[in-house]
C-alpha cells in the first residue's frame, strides 16, 4: 500500500465515526421515552440476574458437611466466633 491508500483509509474511518456519532445522538434524543418507560422493568430484572452472577464468590449453596472436620458448616462459624482457631 502506498500513502495515498493510508489517506483514503484514515478518511473512511473518520466518515464512519462522525456518522455513528450522528446516529448514536439522533437514537439517544429520539427513543429516551421508550427508555425510561423501560427503566423500573430493567431494575426489577438486574435483581435476578446480579444474584445469579455475583453468588459464585461464596462456594454455592452447599448442604453437606464439611470435609475438614465432618460437621456442619453452621457449627464451624459457631467455633470461630467464639474465638477458636480454624
Amino acid at each position: 500500500m502506498n500513502d495515498h491508500d493510508h489517506q483514503i483509509r484514515r478518511r473512511g474511518t473518520f466518515v464512519l465515526i462522525g456518522f455513528l456519532l450522528v446516529a448514536g445522538f439522533f437514537l439517544i434524543t429520539e427513543h429516551t421515552a421508550h427508555f425510561f418507560g423501560l427503566l423500573p422493568y430493567l431494575i426489577l430484572l438486574a435483581c435476578p440476574l446480579m444474584h445469579l452472577f455475583m453468588h459464585n464468590g461464596h462456594g454455592g449453596h452447599q448442604h453437606a458437611h464439611d470435609q475438614e472436620t465432618g460437621r456442619a458448616p453452621l457449627a464451624n462459624l459457631n467455633e470461630r466466633a467464639e474465638g477458636e482457631p480454624r
